[in-house]
């Protein structure tokens, strides 16, 4: 299993509002071009994202399907892949003092992709996984940071309840 964590220094809140948006997974998501909910309403169980990857000419689109949510503390979607079958993909957040550790775990669940997996292929996975887990470091702190300047001046803000401190 391909299991890969990165601390965010943003909170929880900050993260699950970028998870939370079907139309957003293509700003963090390595490979994906496009993506926009197709099914449901993202992210409540069974509902589904339709996204494009594209090499070169190709264009190739599936879904991924939510298969649990636990709103603001975890994530689990099986993505599509054509031939290759299906990924199981979990992604936890937990809060990290003001900060958000971010775990993924990604696996072959269905099809060819399962009979194809070794350790050549899991490190793919892990290289895609540190790729991707940057870009959505860069895009929740830099969406806290634009926050941060937008607040007024000596504005207080409460920290989160249960979120040992973090601002929202």
């Amino acid at each position: 299993m391909a299991v890969r964590h990165r601390l965010i220094r943003t909170s929880p809140r900050a993260v699950w509002s970028v998870l939370e948006d079907g139309t957003r997974y293509a700003d963090w998501v390595v490979g994906t071009s496009s993506s926009e909910p197709v099914r449901g309403h993202w992210p409540d169980v069974g509902s589904a994202i339709g996204y494009e990857v594209r090499f070169g000419p190709l264009c190739l689109t599936n879904e991924t399907v939510v298969r649990r949510c636990v709103p603001g503390e975890a994530l689990e979607l099986e993505a599509k892949a054509g031939p290759l079958g299906t990924a199981r993909i979990a992604i936890e957040l937990r809060p990290w003092g003001d900060h958000c550790l971010v775990i993924v775990d990604e696996h072959p669940l269905r099809g060819a992709g399962g009979l194809v997996h070794n350790v050549g292929v899991e490190a793919l996975i892990q290289i895609r996984h540190r790729a991707m887990l940057a870009r959505l470091a860069k895009l929740c702190e830099d969406e806290a940071a634009e926050e941060e300047r937008r607040r007024p001046m000596g504005q207080v803000v409460a920290p989160e309840p249960d979120a040992g401190g973090a601002r929202a």
